[in-house]
């Protein structure tokens, strides 16, 4: 997914119940949400990622990404939740064509840090949530240095055999903005929020 690039796919709908899906944010304030062809999810990289969709009759919302769609999702296909389709057709219509691009929208909330359950000093992983722009990685602090953790398809960054598992964190958005945190403890399945967020563009 790049800045300023216009993808082209279908849309199509799906029961979003509360909202949690594969990047798992966990129930969602609103359900004007999607879920990401495999493709253009790459390994949880959309997770968090804010999208305007416009049909072809002329129609648009803002919705966020929280899920994936696996296959037969084909490249540039969103499955909506079946609130934001009916914002756009009818659900009865079942798939329309659309465009979509990345959004970086205005938000007065600030990046929220959450350890996964059963993180502790010699394993971790942590997720970002609550971000503007999609986060690109998250590097942790250790001894040596910042240090990059891989990122899993259900949206946490992992660090194996703990290093840095409770020290500062770095996190870098698509647009390359660096920002780092500090003073989060490591309490798992805890959303503990920051006092940053990254810039708007």
């Amino acid at each position: 997914m790049r800045p300023g690039a216009t993808y082209s796919g279908v849309a199509t709908a799906y029961e979003a119940k509360d909202g949690n899906g594969a990047c798992l944010f966990g129930p969602s304030p609103d359900l004007m949400i999607a879920a990401m062809n495999t493709t253009d999810y790459e390994t949880s990289r959309a997770c968090g990622a804010y999208v305007l969709v416009r049909a072809a009759n002329g129609k648009s919302i803002t919705v966020r990404i929280t899920n994936e769609c696996p296959l037969p999702c084909a490249p540039g296909q969103l499955d909506l939740s079946q609130e934001a389709f009916a914002k756009l057709a009818d659900l009865k219509v079942g798939r329309i064509p659309i465009t979509w691009q990345l959004l970086s929208p205005s938000t007065s909330d600030t990046i929220s840090i959450r350890y996964k359950t059963g993180s502790s000093p010699y394993w971790c992983g942590i997720q970002a949530i609550g971000h503007r722009n999609p986060v690109a990685r998250l590097e942790v602090r250790t001894g040596d240095g910042w240090r990059q953790l891989p990122r899993t398809e259900y949206n946490y960054f992992l660090s194996a055999e703990g290093s840095g598992c409770g020290n500062s964190i770095r996190i870098t958005d698509i647009y390359g903005e660096r920002l780092t945190v500090t003073g989060i403890p490591l309490r798992p399945n805890v959303v503990q929020p920051t006092e940053v967020q990254f810039a708007r563009h």
